[in-house]
């Protein structure tokens, strides 16, 4: 039987980058769960709802490109604000296997009053950082 060594292990967690950026995300991802709450939404789904705040309906590709997830996973994401009547998914007019995806007037009333309790939470963590990491962490994080 082969070990590894308990010092490795220490080493691993404390270096690993991927392990402290999800354990950061899922803090964060807390945080702002926790300030949605009385509007009824998750981060993530206020994060869906914002990047269909567009003047055109959405494509499953460009979600799937805005906000990192994999297909299967932003589908069953999608699928409770639809049962929520938060967003619409329609068959596009131009292509029968495309989706087409847009906010209802639900989703946009329910968008308009997270932003201001979003605002309010970002603003709170940005200002807990000295004033240029925050610019300097999102271009770190956007070279992956």
């Amino acid at each position: 039987m082969s070990n590894v060594a308990y010092a490795t292990t220490l080493d691993v967690r404390d270096t690993c980058l991927c392990l402290h950026v999800q354990r950061a995300a899922r803090a964060l991802a807390r945080r702002f769960d926790e300030a949605l709450r009385p509007v009824g939404l998750t981060h993530g789904q206020f994060s869906m709802m914002n990047a269909l705040n567009r003047p055109r309906p959405a494509t499953m590709p460009q979600l799937v490109s805005v906000l990192g997830m994999d297909r299967t996973t932003l589908t069953a994401a999608l699928k409770v604000l639809e049962q929520r009547a938060l967003v619409r998914i329609a068959v596009s007019k131009t292509d029968a296997r495309a989706r087409e995806l847009s906010l209802t007037a639900k989703g946009h009333t329910t968008l308009a009053r997270a932003l201001p309790v979003w605002t309010e939470t970002h603003a709170l963590l940005e200002a807990a950082l000295s004033p240029s990491e925050p610019a300097r962490l999102r271009k770190t994080l956007a070279r992956f």
